[in-house]
């Protein structure tokens, strides 16, 4: 039979097609990851790093038929100038495929800018300011932004009978966030907030906000400071300067009870009420897969949420590129990130096809001892919570 014109241009660009994905199949996709893995807030680069390689792991070592390469670069915690380097060499010199990682915010809107000129995917796995991913259309965000999940502990506040709350937050963009999104829906409820302060980034002296609490006589402190040495120093000083026993409650975003940290802060911990997607006991058989996995390569670690910020932004690349046929190009992967769903440890998530921030269920948790070890307990949730700074 002979072909005519049309069949024979269908069969070139279907031969063209299938020599591409060959192509594409035989070249390894380099991901850059950008993270802090020195300085003090070390831990969030590794357990980003730890839940990205759990998940290559899990599936061979590959993402849509593509050999995956991690290529690391250190940008020592808070420095713009240190991850726009970082970044600068993942581009220029590492060709990479992908820019991913951004533990703080100031790396993310550093290396924002470079994403969108060299039209490079940019996926965020933990840097929380709302604003992140309107800096570049390039930027599709896996984690949470501090509006998402300081909503529901402020409307959770107010339903149970907490009236007079001291807000005290990181004077950095994630903090600023929280503390204008707690006293919006905290007051909008009828609460009243009672005082207010700021503190920089890594201070681990208290000794001049607290007797500020106490003469405010709040019901309760809500928190917001980055995981680590900092909520473990505040919460020992806390209890220390008896507004514990004095009926003072500690409410806050759950980045301060991430699973790291619960060990450090002992008995200090017990009780504490807060919100956040992720918790390491999230009883799902996602979760306790993903547990299992990460347990049995880090047996000494336990998975917080910024892990889980590693594992599901490695599984939307792995889903948008087996929709692309492994093609990791910035506008194609956008487009197809956009709505994008699927079950991950936490639950059920999506990216807004509108903000690319995702659509995810907040839990309400309590800090309990559970098999002698300290766990954030969930209690309650929200399901489907976008991000209410951008509403």
């Amino acid at each position: 039979m002979a072909l005519t014109k049309s069949s024979v241009s269908l069969c070139v660009a279907l031969v063209a097609s299938t020599l591409s994905a060959s192509a594409l199949a035989a070249e390894a996709l380099k991901i850059g990851m950008v993270l802090p893995l020195s300085g003090p807030y070390a831990s969030y680069g590794q357990q980003i790093e730890r839940g990205a390689r759990v998940y290559l792991q899990q599936h061979g070592g590959q993402i849509a038929g593509r050999k995956v390469e991690l290529v690391l670069k250190d940008d020592t915690g808070v420095s713009p100038d240190a991850a726009k380097r970082a970044a600068q060499e993942l581009l220029g010199t590492h060709k990479v495929d992908i820019l991913a990682g951004f533990g703080l915010t100031p790396a993310a809107l550093a290396v924002a800018p470079l994403a969108t000129a060299a039209r490079k995917p940019m996926v965020v796995m933990n840097a929380a300011a709302s604003k992140v991913t309107q800096q570049s259309s390039y930027i599709v965000r896996v984690s949470e932004t501090l509006p998402q999940v300081t909503a529901p502990i402020a409307t959770w506040s107010a339903m149970n009978r907490v009236r007079k709350v001291f807000t005290l937050v990181s004077d950095y963009g994630p903090g600023h966030d929280a503390e204008a999104e707690f006293k919006r829906t905290f007051k909008s409820l009828g609460g009243e907030i009672v005082g207010d302060a700021r503190v920089p980034v890594g201070q681990l002296d208290f000794a001049k906000v607290l007797p500020r609490i106490k003469a405010a006589q709040a019901e309760a402190v809500f928190l917001f400071v980055p995981p680590g040495e900092q909520t473990v120093a505040f919460t020992k000083a806390f209890a220390q300067a008896g507004l514990d026993k004095a009926g003072v409650r500690i409410i806050a975003t759950g980045d301060l009870t991430e699973e790291g940290s619960l060990d450090a802060m002992g008995d200090s911990a017990l009780g504490l009420i807060t919100a956040h997607h992720y918790a390491e006991s999230h009883n799902s058989p996602e979760n306790k897969a993903f547990v299992k996995s990460y347990s049995q390569a880090y047996p000494t670690s336990r998975p917080n949420y910024m892990a889980v910020g590693g594992y599901d932004g490695l599984q939307l690349i792995d889903k948008v590129l087996t929709k692309t046929g492994g093609d990791a190009s910035g506008d194609r992967f956008m487009a197809v990130a956009k709505g994008m769903s699927w079950t991950s440890p936490r639950g059920t998530m999506t990216i807004d096809a509108n903000t690319r921030d995702v659509v995810q269920t907040v839990y309400i948790r309590k800090v309990q001892r559970v098999n002698g070890k300290l766990q954030n307990v969930e209690f309650d949730k929200v399901s489907n919570v976008k991000d209410p700074g951008k509403e």
